[in-house]
């Protein structure tokens, strides 16, 4: 391989130490699956971690009450500005009387806010490109980013690129946590190809023509993770592997070309990494976010018990198999958008979010998500309508991603209305 850039996530290059005590972490997301989980691998390690604040976005206040409670945090935020006198109010109903309650921030800036505060981690687990700010406002403030907001990447991608310091960002998601630490096992001039699995979620051997008639219901019942709606829709459409792809490009600097998607129904080969001696080296464990959760938050160290390992004393069998394209075209479109650069991965990310929104309301069938981001992408980013720096080659600034991603929800939505209108005419 050629000379290239500093790694954004680098297993080979050691985040700063930690004071004296307890590794202290701001939680983003915390009422969310990732954020849930991250709280529950600090309370079972308390002599490692210390939760400083926690974000949400304010669906779930009781929740992140308890939450501020159990962990004695100095502060706790929430994006709904409306939601601040009741999560007060949640507040003083679990602390005692006279006991000070944490500092609350409110608004659509409370996590960016929060994720500059003073600490060692930022763990950002929240779902979506609402995630950008808060990721750009931690590698300002030089913490040690422990990601699992994917769509912050790949929305973000030059913008996070030019701030993070090499080795900043330490990969949270299952798959790209998996290559972090199968990257250990050479130098990165040796590194072939990446290999990144997929459950091939509810769908796996389906033709396009039986995926057309799928309902919300079946596309939300994912055989092996316990996610939110958006995350396992995007399972279920594979956009989720399209995004990994982008993700990984933009972590460990390998060309599109050599990264490949194998499907992996079973789930405990999380990801792997092709040498240019021909070896293959894998990383394994029964599927559980805790196990990434709790090397995010305490690399360069692993948490003992972090997760069951694979029980040797009973038989497995593991499948790969190749990716069905035709019935997914998700992965190829990610690719293509992957390598258009600019603010296209903003166009194909936010209109797959309204297209998401719109078949979980009966608006689009669910080969119509994909097929209708493919649309959005080619009348926005192709042709260079989603703001400067689609396609272009330039670098956009965050302006620019706002911009196309302001277009690309606008014009999802209407394109899922108008298929919906003729879909109900026709039928």
């Amino acid at each position: 391989m050629t000379e290239s850039p500093a790694l954004l996530a680098d297993p080979h290059v050691r985040p700063p130490t930690s004071a004296e005590g307890p590794r202290e972490v701001v939680i983003l997301g915390s009422t969310g699956s990732i954020g849930t989980q991250a709280i529950d691998v600090v309370l079972r390690n308390p002599d490692r971690f210390r939760v400083t604040g926690l974000s949400a976005g304010g669906e779930r206040v009781g929740l992140l009450a308890g939450q501020a409670h159990r962990l004695q945090v100095r502060t706790v935020a929430v994006a709904r500005q409306e939601k601040a006198t009741e999560l007060r109010e949640a507040l003083r109903a679990q602390y005692g009387v006279g006991e000070p309650i944490p500092e609350i921030l409110a608004g659509p800036d409370a996590a960016a806010q929060l994720a500059a505060r003073d600490c060692h981690t930022v763990l950002n687990g929240i779902t979506g490109s609402i995630g950008l700010a808060p990721t750009l406002a931690a590698l300002r403030a030089g913490r040690v980013l422990a990601l699992a907001n994917k769509e912050s990447l790949i929305v973000g991608g030059p913008l996070v690129t030019g701030l993070a310091r090499p080795g900043q960002i330490v990969p949270v998601d299952s798959e790209h946590s998996a290559l972090f630490q199968a990257l250990l096992g050479g130098r990165r001039e040796e590194v072939e190809k990446l290999v990144v699995t997929a459950s091939g979620g509810p769908f796996r051997g389906r033709s396009r023509a039986e995926l057309r008639h799928v309902t919300p219901a079946d596309a939300l019942a994912h055989p092996t993770w316990d996610m939110g709606p958006v995350i396992t829709i995007n399972s279920a459409t594979l956009v989720n592997k399209g995004l990994e792809i982008i993700e990984a490009h933009l972590l460990y600097g390998v060309p599109f070309d050599r990264i490949e998607v194998v499907v992996h129904p079973q789930s405990y080969v999380h990801s792997m990494v092709e040498f240019a001696d021909g070896s293959t080296l894998a990383q394994a464990s029964p599927p559980d976010m805790r196990m990434p959760i709790a090397l995010g938050l305490g690399w360069p160290d692993r948490v003992p018990g972090a997760g069951a390992p694979v029980d040797w004393t009973k038989a497995h069998a593991w499948e790969f198999l190749p990716l069905d394209t035709d019935a997914f075209p998700s992965v190829p479109l990610a690719r293509h958008v992957g390598s258009l650069g600019g603010t296209a991965p903003a166009v194909f990310n936010a209109a797959n979010e309204e297209c998401v929104d719109a078949f979980l309301a009966g608006l689009l069938p669910f080969t119509g998500i994909v097929d209708t981001v493919a649309r959005v992408v080619e009348e926005l980013a192709e042709r260079g309508v989603g703001g400067s720096g689609s396609g272009s080659g330039t670098s956009p600034d965050l302006s620019d991603v706002l911009e196309a991603e302001t277009r690309a929800r606008a014009r999802a939505r209407e394109l899922a209305g108008s298929s919906h209108t003729t879909e109900a005419t026709t039928a």
